[in-house]
């Protein structure tokens, strides 16, 4: 069964390789897939995030809840359906006739043998 892991950036080992204890800070830019590294002189050099593009990152939560969010809903949807037509039937029942109340602790006794 497939796990959910955090990605790892790879920009960060990338940008250490080539500039060791010469960098200031880091930033990720998400939106170009980028570590953007601040160094001691001055200068900026940044590193992609992927090895390839090709290549198929491990899930993670916020992945899964993307692309699976209405498969989700449905089924949160069908559950909440299902437990108010239980909590309905049971109220019916309680309300209609209180001897059937006291007969439905019977009916699971059968069901158990």
């Amino acid at each position: 069964m497939p796990t959910l892991q955090r990605r790892q950036l790879v920009g960060h080992d990338i940008l250490l390789a080539r500039h060791g204890n010469h960098i200031s800070t880091m930033r990720v830019d998400r939106a170009a897939g980028r570590v953007v590294a601040y160094l001691d002189d001055g200068s900026v050099d940044s590193a992609p995030n992927l090895i390839s593009p090709a290549l198929r990152m491990p899930d993670t939560l916020r992945s899964v809840l993307r692309e699976d969010w209405k498969f989700l809903a449905t089924v949160c949807a069908a559950s909440f359906g299902m437990a108010g037509m239980v909590f309905a039937a049971a109220v019916a029942i309680a309300v209609c006739d209180p001897g059937m109340t006291e007969m439905l602790p019977s009916f699971a006794a059968y069901g158990a043998y």
